[in-house]
């Protein structure tokens, strides 16, 4: 495979798994590793896959399969507050990010790669005496959705 668009190269796509998806790293520490991996490339004349968390999370974004954008709302906690000494959470006002679960779950079935890869229907796997459970379609809430009882009416 030598296509790695967004990214320019497997490096990238590499540092930007590990960054992003394996590790969860905060955007300080992202940028921290960058500064010390430029500073040690400094003497080649080269630089680092990126040069921030901007620049990763841009590079991120601009992958386009699937495209569903992103949204956001406000919000902050409207329940029962103690007379006094009020925690600050209590008062924030928190922005929330997300994409359209709908959307996104259309995108991933209509992917190729996808191909034979999913289970759509429960099942119950056994090892033995012992159940296995590996995915959601292999849960217990996933098997009592296909085959809980109804009671019929006359």
């Amino acid at each position: 495979m030598d296509d790695w668009t967004p990214f320019q190269n497997r490096t990238e796509f590499e540092t930007a798994d590990f960054l992003y998806r394996r590790n969860q790293m905060s955007a300080g520490d992202i940028d921290t590793l960058l500064d010390l991996w430029a500073s040690s490339l400094l003497k080649y004349n080269d630089h680092p896959p990126f040069a921030d968390h901007n620049d990763l999370y841009n590079t991120i974004d601009s992958i386009h399969v699937g495209d569903v954008p992103w949204q956001s709302f406000s919000t902050q906690y409207n329940g029962p507050k103690p007379e006094a000494n009020v925690p600050s959470w209590m008062s924030a006002e928190y922005e929330v990010w997300f994409r359209d679960p709908h959307a996104v779950a259309k995108n991933m079935l209509a992917n190729p790669d996808f191909v034979g890869e999913m289970d759509f229907a429960p099942y119950e796997e056994y090892d033995g005496d012992e159940r296995q459970y590996c995915n959601l379609m292999s849960g217990e809430w996933a098997w009592q959705q296909a085959v809980s009882s109804y009671k019929l009416t006359t």
